[in-house]
Parts: C-alpha cells; sequence; structure tokens
C-alpha cells in the first residue's frame, strides 16, 4: 500500500514537472524567425539589432539567422527555424528566385511568410512584401543625374551599373533609372561608354526583363564591394580619355558607389564625376560630405524593419497588415506597403541624416 501510494505520490510529481517544463518550453519558443542575406555588410547588422529590440519591446521572441550569400544555407536557416516552431518568417532573400523553395517549406508548416526587402520570385508562398519603391530609387538616381547635366549639352559621358542579377530588385532599380535615362540616351544627351546592350536597345522605352537582364548582365556588381572596383576599373581601361572627362554614374548602392568612384577618382583622365547610391552608409554619408560621392538615397530602414514587425504582429495576432500596393512575382500579386524613401546630398545631409537622428554627428567629420 505504502509502496502504491509513493508510486502514486512520484507519478504526479512527474506530471507536474512535465506540465512546467512544457510551460517553459512554450515559453521561450522562437515567434518570429529572421533570415538576412549576410553579416558581411552593416545594412545586415543594423537591422539584426533593430529587428531583436523592437520585437522583444512588443514582447514577442524572435530569432535571425545569416546566410551568408549561400541559397542552401539560407533553405538551411528556414528549415531550423520552422523546426522551433516559429509563426512568422520574415525573409531577405540572397536569390529571389531559389528562395522559393524555402518560402514554401515555410508555408506547409502554417507559418506566415514575409519577403522584406528583396521579393520572393515565382511562388505562391509568399503572404507579404515589405519594400521600398525599388522603381521610385532608380527613378530618383536617373533624375539626379539629369540635373546634373549642363543645360542643351550632348555626348555627356553615362556609365551604367547594376545590382545582382539574381535580385530582383535590381530589375526594379535598373527600370527605374532607365524610364528616366532612356529619353536622355535616346536623343543624345548622354551616350553609355560601358554596355553595348544598352547602347542596342537605346530607343526602347519600355524593356522587357530578358532585355533588361542582357545589360545588367554586362554591367552587374553582384551588390560586391571588389566586383564593383574591378568592373568600373576594365570599363575605363576600355575607353579613350574622350569618354572620360566628365561622367555621369549610375551606381546601384552605397558599397557600390564607393568603389566605383575610388576607381574613377584614380583615373587621371576623369576630371570630374557625378555618382548615385542608396542605403544612406556611414561611410557613404563621409563620401558625400567629403565630395566623393554625390548622393544616396536613404530607404530609412528603421520604417522598413518597423513596418516588417508590424506585419508580423498583426499575423501574430490574427490580423492582416495594411496593403497599399502589390507586386507580381511572376505566380501572385504580393500584398505590399511600399514605404517612402529620401534623396540626400550635401545640401541636406545634416537634415536628413544627423538632425533626423538617423545617424548621430560624431560619426562623421567636416559637417
Amino acid at each position: 500500500m505504502k509502496l502504491r501510494k509513493a508510486l502514486l505520490i512520484f507519478t504526479l510529481i512527474l506530471i507536474v514537472f512535465s506540465m512546467v517544463f512544457t510551460g517553459c518550453q512554450k515559453k521561450e519558443q522562437t515567434q518570429v524567425g529572421i533570415v538576412l542575406p549576410t553579416k558581411d555588410e552593416p545594412r545586415w547588422i543594423q537591422d539584426q539589432q533593430r529587428f531583436l529590440d523592437a520585437l522583444k519591446s512588443a514582447g514577442f521572441s524572435a530569432k535571425v539567422l545569416f546566410s551568408q550569400g549561400d541559397s542552401a544555407k539560407e533553405k538551411a536557416n528556414v528549415e531550423a527555424l520552422v523546426a522551433e516552431g516559429i509563426k512568422v518568417l520574415i525573409i531577405c532573400p540572397q536569390d529571389g528566385t531559389a528562395a522559393a523553395s524555402a518560402a514554401e517549406l515555410a508555408h506547409k508548416a502554417g507559418v506566415k511568410v514575409i519577403s522584406y526587402d528583396r521579393l520572393i520570385r515565382d511562388t505562391d508562398a509568399v503572404d507579404y512584401y515589405v519594400t521600398f519603391d525599388s522603381f521610385q530609387v532608380g527613378a530618383a538616381w536617373g533624375e539626379y543625374l539629369v540635373s546634373q547635366v549642363p543645360a542643351g549639352t550632348k555626348g555627356n559621358n553615362l556609365y551604367l551599373y547594376a545590382g545582382a542579377a539574381s535580385d530582383n530588385n535590381s530589375f526594379l532599380f535598373f527600370e527605374g533609372a532607365w524610364s528616366v535615362l532612356q529619353p536622355k540616351i535616346a536623343d543624345g544627351t548622354f551616350v553609355v561608354r560601358n554596355s553595348d546592350k544598352a547602347i542596342a536597345l537605346k530607343d526602347k522605352a519600355n524593356l522587357t526583363r530578358d532585355e533588361m537582364a542582357q545589360i545588367i548582365g554586362q554591367v552587374t556588381t553582384n551588390w560586391n564591394f571588389n566586383d564593383a572596383k574591378s568592373k568600373a576599373e576594365a570599363n575605363l581601361t576600355a575607353v579613350d580619355a574622350k569618354a572620360k572627362g566628365t561622367v555621369y554614374i549610375c551606381a546601384p548602392n552605397d558599397g557600390t558607389a564607393r568603389a566605383i568612384a575610388d576607381a574613377f577618382a584614380a583615373d587621371k583622365d576623369v576630371k570630374k564625376y557625378y555618382i548615385t547610391g542608396q542605403d544612406a552608409e556611414i561611410a557613404s554619408i563621409q563620401y558625400i560630405i567629403d565630395g566623393k560621392q554625390s548622393m544616396t538615397v536613404l530607404k530609412d530602414v528603421r520604417i522598413l524593419v518597423k513596418d516588417a514587425i508590424d506585419a508580423a504582429i498583426a499575423y501574430l495576432k490574427g490580423s492582416e497588415p495594411p496593403v497599399t500596393k502589390t507586386y507580381n512575382n511572376g505566380k501572385k500579386d504580393v500584398p505590399a506597403k511600399p514605404t517612402p524613401i529620401i534623396i540626400v546630398t550635401q545640401d541636406n545631409v545634416k537634415k536628413e541624416i544627423i538632425d533626423s537622428g538617423y545617424w548621430p554627428a560624431d560619426k562623421f567629420t567636416g559637417l
């Protein structure tokens, strides 16, 4: 009898312990999984901390994993997060098409998939897209370069550069830039110096994706500093002094802009250059202050991160995030809410970067 009673008490203790342990496990379960492309660029490290801080403040658990430019690792990261029981996946794909299988894996597990900054293509397993208006980013580059050209002049030297062909945003950026630059290429205001494909298509306002791919294939930087610098140096080596002098450079982001700017600045036949960028990285803001980069597009990632978090929280609470636009990914029209952009030059750098609190003044010299 005593033995039976002891066994009963022991069993009850085990049940209570199991319930407590299970409760603890549930509390520690990761609710939001975040997969970012690389920890080798400042932008994504900043995003990591912003995501973790904001979600913790909102009372939700999160984990960030990096794919390090590898689509296979990206999928493995998603598998690991799904195994941890996430309810929402926020993913910035390394390769928009390759990431489809990772999104589908998550979707099959009942996870809401938010494509962050870059669109996952060719799958219906994307619930929401958080992005800046990439077309408008490219258009802003074109408008800036056109605004710097002396009125009525012809034959101004234009160099085109693009992001990675595996990134859908590269096409949207290029499409936006082309919408502004193409008429000025067609009428002779600009002469493209580093893409015979762009020259062949100069009279066509609306390019197909395949036509854009042909040009991007020639001018891609792969979002890589070293690739950008090597390509710029090769472009400069391939042309004569007439194709230098004053040049106008459409660069796809701040990291590649600095690399390309360094290459052009080192060429004795380049007398002056105007160059675009995006992301408002600290190093590029310093370049703008120093006159080594002409402009950047500030995509306030604080707002982008907030939009992604708001969408995730909406899903966690059983509701839907706001929608103001859709983007076709080749399989479905993905709901989205594009975040506005800001143009930053020497003229407004203090207002938009320092006074807005985006970066502190002590990060820079010469303000």
